[in-house]
């Protein structure tokens, strides 16, 4: 006899109506559970939908190009057809495993059962609406504590392996400081502020535009919508994935449990078989500055896009200072900025960070060097700012006053000692290469285990500490971690720099290539950039690059491939290009190296 179900569309996030853009069953064909049924595609992402239960197709109730929502009938299904089968072929092994285990104890079995159902049970109320965890003292076999690149990346990953996990995050949206108020809300504003920048430039190759007129709001609006695709997205992965995610302050009670406080100061307390620490770091406060000064930012408060001041100081020359300088100064301010070195980007090397700095001295009001801020003090007009050394002024008085000089791990928040996990007096956690603390079944993950603090870091290591968690033999090796600086023109590095060179006593050899002479970069009357190679002398074997220009961050990639694959300069130099373009100034770089270029004359070494 048939038992007919309805297969019907899930919950599937934030996303409406979505189109059908493949089926991917047909009448007659056995399914089991999680067997993906269709695709379909919203404006945010495509996603298959799977199967609740086994069965066989009975009829398709829908087609390719048909608009579909929550709870949509998708197909119906025969659950008996299946179910019978595997009956009928479990039968014989029933009957060989009733002879065999007689004699095993009718009340162990009924305790396991008990056991099995208390736990489903409480699986399934922690599950209730959207997957947010609500009960007390639910056994997990993995926590995850913040939901940034990291966190949610760890969450995910350990899900897809068949670990039941909890993600715990601070604040309302997933995504942590990069999705929320960091990397994207901060590009966003800087491709807004680098086609007004553009713009301006077009006049001398015959084009002129009127001076823009911003709308803030309609601005901020764009900003936060970016945000809120990438966030709606990742509680939707959340779901799909069967993620629970609980909100507030998550902090250690003992080894195998955390209590989490949320907004209204309720606490819940959840127990835990492995534990992901992923919480990220903070903003540095200098100490004595009127914090209570709303004209005093963070990288935070910049990018809440209040208002536009006319004067903006930024504390820090590095690479978050630097990329708000130019999101502010292409919208209309006049930005200065001090630094406490007598270099822009500390740790980048000098020939890279040159053509930044000489673009920005023209756009910006004021770059001190060698200067650093000795008070701040809030008045009616504005922030009076006293500097000390450099060619800094004496004193200055600005509408708003930025502060990046930094940032701390989260490492003391968490009560950690509760769970014997060691913290050092910065506030990092130390970790072994499989990303393992101190206490075995603790691992931690991105800003709060060291540097460099950058979300595609904090990724891979994620990756790496939710498999060791599955039990797979997986570690963290990367041979560099690229960085990159979203400034006009964008900075890029990888591997070895020459400052670590010439710090570490490590025999190097170099070659550029200019971007005057190439022809993609002067189509977009940009003339400013360079790539250079840093190499093995003997071997020739790459050990690190460096580009500055348009779109730098996006070709870095391949440099940091060809260190990871072990290439040597000739490997590069005799790879083919797509010409005109960005990506062939590294293969001409190497081609300098090698002694081969013919775009640019180099007086070949005396051997």
């Amino acid at each position: 006899m048939s038992e007919l179900e309805t297969i019907k569309v899930p919950d599937i996030g934030e996303v409406g109506e979505v189109e059908v853009i493949e089926v991917l069953v047909r009448e007659g064909d056995d399914i089991a559970e999680e067997t993906s049924l269709i695709t379909v595609e919203s404006d945010k992402a495509s996603m298959e939908i799977p199967s609740p239960r086994a069965g066989t197709v009975m009829s398709v109730l829908v087609k390719t190009g048909d608009k579909v929502s929550v709870g949509s009938d998708l197909l119906v299904v025969d659950l008996v057809s299946v179910s019978n089968t595997a009956a009928d072929s479990a039968q014989v092994s029933d009957a060989a495993s009733q002879n065999i285990e007689a004699s095993d104890s009718k009340d162990s079995v009924s305790s396991a059962s008990a056991e099995n159902k208390n736990a489903s049970s409480l699986a399934s109320d922690s599950r209730a609406d959207s997957n947010t965890a609500t009960a007390d003292n639910v056994d997990y076999e993995l926590i995850v504590i913040g939901a940034g690149p990291g966190g949610y990346t760890a969450a995910f990953r350990a899900a897809d392996l068949g670990k039941r996990v909890l993600l715990i995050e601070r604040y309302a949206d997933l995504g942590g400081v990069c999705l929320n108020v960091g990397c994207i809300p901060s590009k966003a504003l800087l491709h807004t502020s680098a086609v007004i920048e553009e713009t301006k430039t077009m006049a001398a190759h015959g084009v002129s535009f009127a001076e823009p007129t911003i709308d803030i709001d309609k601005l901020r609006g764009f900003k936060e919508n970016v945000i809120g695709q990438l966030t709606g997205g990742l509680a939707s992965l959340a779901k799909q994935r069967k993620v629970d995610v609980a909100h507030g302050l998550a902090q250690f009670s003992s080894a195998n449990t955390i209590d989490i406080t949320d907004e209204n100061n309720n606490k819940q307390s959840f127990s835990f078989s492995h534990a992901i620490i992923a919480a990220g770091s903070q903003s540095i406060k200098i100490p004595g500055l009127p914090y209570d000064d709303d004209r005093l930012m963070d990288s935070t408060g910049a990018l809440a896009l209040t208002d536009i001041p006319d004067r903006l100081l930024i504390i820090g020359g590095g690479i978050i200072g630097l990329e708000m300088g130019c999101v502010y100064s292409g919208l209309g301010s006049k930005v200065s900025v001090v630094e406490l070195s007598e270099g822009l980007m500390p740790g980048c090397d000098k020939d890279l960070v040159r053509p930044l700095e000489k673009r920005l001295r023209k756009q910006f009001e004021n770059i001190f060097l060698g200067s650093k801020v000795t008070a701040v003090s809030s008045q009616p007009d504005g922030l009076a700012v006293e500097f000390e050394g450099g060619k800094a002024p004496a004193s200055d008085k600005f509408d708003r006053v930025l502060l990046a000089v930094g940032r701390s791990p989260n490492g003391k928040k968490l009560n950690c000692e509760a769970a014997g996990v060691t913290v050092d007096e910065r506030g990092f956690i130390d970790v072994d290469s499989q990303q393992r603390t101190n206490v075995e079944h603790i691992f931690a993950i991105g800003d709060i285990v060291g540097q460099p603090m950058l979300a595609h870091k904090a990724t891979h290591e994620a990756k790496v500490a939710a498999e060791v968690v599955c039990g797979q033999k997986s570690y963290f090796d990367a041979k560099t971690i690229p960085s990159v600086a979203y400034t006009d023109p964008e900075v890029a590095w990888m591997g070895l720099t020459e400052i670590a060179a010439k710090e570490q006593g490590i025999a190097i050899e170099k070659a550029s290539f200019p971007w005057a002479a190439s022809g993609r970069s002067l189509s977009m009357a940009r003339n400013e950039g360079i790539t250079k190679v840093i190499y093995e002398p003997e071997t020739k074997r790459i050990l690190g690059a460096g580009m500055v220009g348009p779109n730098a961050g996006e070709l870095i990639a391949e440099t940091v491939l060809a260190l990871e694959l072990g290439a040597d300069i000739e490997d590069l130099a005799l790879t083919v290009h797509p010409h005109p373009t960005l990506s062939e100034t590294f293969n001409f770089a190497c081609e300098v190296a090698e002694g081969t270029v013919t775009d640019i004359y180099v007086p070949k070494k005396n051997r």
